[in-house]
């Protein structure tokens, strides 16, 4: 137990750099959404890191359940540029292979993860993403399942196997990393927007 919270002490160092974090959206789906509580705001959210992540260039990364049954990603979420989509029929998204591919090819080291359901694919994919060697930054206010203990209970286990649970606004001001940065006002605009 203790050589645990020494690991997570250890990891809870490690800064998001612009140069190498990616955000990986899961599922955000048609069929899936519709039994999210509370998934207006969720949304709201999630179109945050989406709209900061443009801004400051940090590749962008979208997988699909099974999209011919669940539904296409919730377009209010989608990127402005053309992403990168991936389809899926494990629960965890180290199955797609090119995805992979390219998060190694561009030395991707730090991973934003945002989507649902906490518990299945959110759950399933940090881990193995965890295995294969990036850290794994779990956006707490940005990962949702239909009942609040399978949550809980998932962010629980994902901080005790070694993920960084942070949350959206916290990512965004550590990528920006000063006000001095040329894009601040951009980014202290998405920020103060309310939904």
């Amino acid at each position: 137990m203790v050589k645990n919270k020494i690991k997570a002490f250890k990891k809870s160092n490690s800064f998001l750099k612009k140069e190498s974090t990616a955000l990986i959206i899961i599922d955000i789906q048609e069929k899936l959404l519709k039994v999210i509580p509370d998934n207006k705001d969720y949304l709201f959210k999630i179109k945050k890191i989406v709209d900061a992540a443009e801004i400051l260039e940090i590749d962008i990364y979208i997988t699909e359940q099974n999209p011919l049954k669940l539904g296409k990603t919730e377009p209010y979420i989608l990127p402005s540029k053309d992403c990168n989509k991936f389809s899926k029929l494990t629960f965890s998204c180290i199955s797609c292979k090119e995805l992979i591919k390219r998060l190694n090819k561009k030395k991707t080291q730090d991973i934003i993860i945002v989507g649902i359901e906490s518990h299945i694919c959110v759950l399933q994919s940090s881990l193995d993403l965890l295995k294969a060697g990036f850290n794994v930054h779990i956006m707490a206010d940005a990962i949702k399942s239909r009942h609040r203990i399978d949550h809980e209970l998932a962010l629980a286990r994902l901080n005790n196997e070694g993920c960084l649970i942070s949350t959206i606004e916290t990512a965004i001001f550590e990528l920006c990393k000063t006000s001095e940065n040329k894009k601040f006002k951009d980014i202290s605009q998405i920020i103060k927007r309310k939904n």
